[in-house]
């Protein structure tokens, strides 16, 4: 599915010389041009990573089992609304995140998951297909749960519901750049 999403932007050059689109509200960008980005970044950081073709995959246990994964090392990314700022948070995809303690983490106390319409006017991406990653890659910063440094490794959709990355987790952190937070508990 390619979904393509125009909107104004401004573009910052950051020091390394990777561009970051930013708006206030949304940006101009397609599935696949998040994909290749991300592909892009990864291989000019010389970051390992493990590409995996797949049917299209909606929920996490569908990708764990298409990426012959444990559900575990899954990075579930969800896009919050916390008061009026979005947030990015990436978890465990076996866990659920904890409203509670995400309210504390982020110093609110109205929180919500950002709409199917929020999250394609800002990402240019449907949900299941949000890699686990913010600037320069999506506009927002990242916050990382804390329960994601038990595992060894990180898999996650690539901005394509058909194509998943498998890294090492000390790659994915060093270069994610996200605040570590408690923000999730275990599901039922």
């Amino acid at each position: 599915m390619l979904v393509h999403n125009q909107v104004m932007t401004t573009v910052t050059i950051l020091a390394d010389n990777h561009l970051i689109a930013k708006t206030e509200s949304s940006f101009s960008v397609s599935s696949s041009e998040v994909n290749q980005r991300l592909r892009q970044w990864l291989t000019d950081l010389q970051v390992p990573f493990r590409q995996v073709q797949h049917e299209p995959t909606l929920t996490s246990e569908e990708s764990a089992k298409a990426r012959s994964e444990p559900l575990e090392i899954g990075g579930k990314a969800l896009l919050l609304k916390a008061a009026d700022q979005f947030r990015l948070v990436v978890m465990p995809a076996h866990r659920k995140l904890d409203s509670g303690l995400a309210k504390q983490a982020f110093e609110v106390k109205k929180l919500r998951f950002a709409s199917q319409q929020e999250l394609l006017e800002r990402t240019g991406l449907v949900p299941g297909s949000v890699p686990p990653f913010g600037h320069p890659i999506l506009p927002f910063d990242l916050y990382v749960d804390e329960a994601i440094l038990a595992n060894q490794k990180i898999a996650f959709n690539a901005g394509l519901l058909t194509e998943s990355f498998v890294m090492a987790m000390e790659d994915y952190l060093r270069i994610a750049n996200g605040r570590l937070v408690a923000v999730s508990c275990a599901s039922p």
